[in-house]
């Protein structure tokens, strides 16, 4: 059972289903998929009846010659409507993740994420806790396989791992500092752009302790997927600890 926790917020080979969800947005994101998928259903399998029924009454031995419909006033008001009422079901819960995944509430700390080729540069301001000041900085390069302990996972462990402080709001800005990036953990239904020149922000909420894997998820050169992203969520009194050892390390 244990194992089985622990991988649950990491991709698995042959993996159908999403990750278990660690933020609000993260099940928000996973909710509106299951929702989705009913209407899909539906839509699939009207669409596949109505193309069979049309396939077999007007197949050659039964239709000679067309009726010359030109066209059916009904049908076509129905045609439309029909959709657009389901685009705007689908539109609705869609909009409100969205302003939902922007919006940032009086964040307790600010995390600034930098990519590079090919790894990531992680910024803490607003921590201040012990000598060490407002700010620490660090970089996080990926494991290799010869470096990987027992039961590490491939491709995705780190040197350093993010830390942060569950139940807190806590501001993420992502930026570049050469090419395009995008800092994907998709157990926090965060996938955010990393560019050059430009800040994107978006809000994390962790629900639970964990450990939370992800990857860069934009083509970003030669070793694009050799810099993955590890975050672990911790309670806050460990949290403080871990940055006072940080500043201490320093």
């Amino acid at each position: 059972m244990l194992w089985k926790e622990v991988r649950a917020d990491a991709a698995r080979p042959w993996q159908f289903g999403m990750q278990d969800p660690a933020t609000p947005i993260a099940e928000g994101i996973m909710e509106m998929h299951h929702d989705l998928m009913v209407v899909m259903v539906f839509v699939v399998v009207f669409v596949g009846w109505i193309l069979g029924r049309a396939v077999y009454h007007f197949r050659e031995e039964e239709n000679k010659e067309g009726d010359g419909v030109v066209h059916g006033t009904v049908i076509e008001i129905v045609w439309t409507l029909v959709p657009a009422g389901m685009l705007m079901v689908i539109a609705v819960p869609s909009f409100a993740l969205l302003y939902a995944v922007d919006e940032v509430v009086e964040p307790s700390m600010t995390l600034k994420v930098v990519g590079h080729q090919w790894y990531w540069s992680y910024e803490y301001r607003g921590v201040g806790y012990g000598d060490g000041g407002e700010t620490l900085e660090f970089d996080s390069y990926m494991v290799t396989e010869d470096s990987l302990e027992e039961g590490g996972l491939r491709l995705l462990e780190v040197d350093n791992r993010i830390k942060l402080p569950v139940e807190k709001h806590i501001r993420l800005v992502v930026t570049s500092g050469d090419v395009l990036h995008s800092w994907a953990v998709p157990s926090l239904g965060v996938k955010m752009d990393a560019c050059p020149g430009r800040l994107n922000q978006v809000s994390v909420w962790l629900k639970r302790p964990g450990v939370y894997y992800g990857q860069c998820s934009e083509l970003c050169g030669v070793n694009h997927a050799f810099m993955p992203i590890a975050v672990e969520g911790v309670d806050e009194e460990s949290f403080k600890e871990w940055v006072v050892g940080m500043y201490d390390d320093e």
